[in-house]
């Protein structure tokens, strides 16, 4: 990443020279932080890739993960209409705060007016979990059971989901079929851990779903 097409005339650092920077997660949209950046560590975010802040009680430029190792990849950079805001899409190696959740937002809300509806977002919290499974294993943990025995035995499990997945829905069980839906989501999810391909190679080939037309029938 380099920063010889970033527009700095466009921003609009505060008193102290500072800008408020919001980290998203590229995979979920979830907010990750917010943080500040002054020039310098907006540079070396741009230059390097990774994600840099200047601390306001330090009073020093670090770099996100610099302790934890858990380092922000920096895939994009905007501005608000005016300026005054950045929005840094990352994609993390690990926790991003120092609590050690993913979010800096993951406390309980200090007001809930409509309680929210759960999201496909929650695919990505479960995906985050098996990923951390497998980096730090858990004695007595299921999902680290599946990862030791290997695909074959999680491939088993795919089976047998799809299959009670099928059942479900031709008994007409809709509390079973959301719950056998659900297992089969999360043994797919492990299966993708297991080989090692990012589940963002799936959301990317379902982004390019939207709106395919049906195929040819046969006549």
């Amino acid at each position: 990443m380099t920063n010889d097409k970033f527009d700095y005339s466009r921003l609009k650092f505060d008193s102290n020279g500072l800008i408020p920077a919001i980290v998203q997660d590229v995979a979920n949209g979830r907010v990750r932080m917010l943080g500040y950046m002054n020039r310098e560590a907006l540079e070396l975010t741009l230059s390097s890739g990774t994600l840099h802040f200047w601390s306001r009680s330090r009073q020093k430029l670090w770099m996100k993960g610099e302790s934890s190792g858990n380092v922000h990849q920096v895939l994009e950079v905007r501005t608000d209409c005016d300026g005054d805001t950045l929005l840094v899409q990352v994609r993390s190696a690990g926790p991003t705060c120092h609590l050690g959740t993913e979010s800096c937002f993951d406390g309980a809300p200090v007001a809930e007016l409509i309680p929210l509806p759960e999201t496909s977002r929650v695919v990505d919290d479960v995906a985050e979990v098996v990923a951390s499974r497998k980096a730090q294993p858990v004695s007595g943990s299921y999902t680290n059971y599946l990862l030791e025995q290997g695909i074959d035995k999680i491939g088993k499990k795919i089976g047998e989901e799809a299959a009670e997945v099928i059942i479900a829905a031709k008994n007409g069980e809709p509390d079973a079929l959301a719950n056998e839906a659900s297992d089969l989501i999360y043994h797919v999810l492990v299966m993708l851990e297991a080989t090692g391909v990012p589940r963002e190679e799936v959301w990317k080939v379902l982004s390019t779903r939207r709106g395919r037309p049906l195929p040819d029938q046969p006549q």
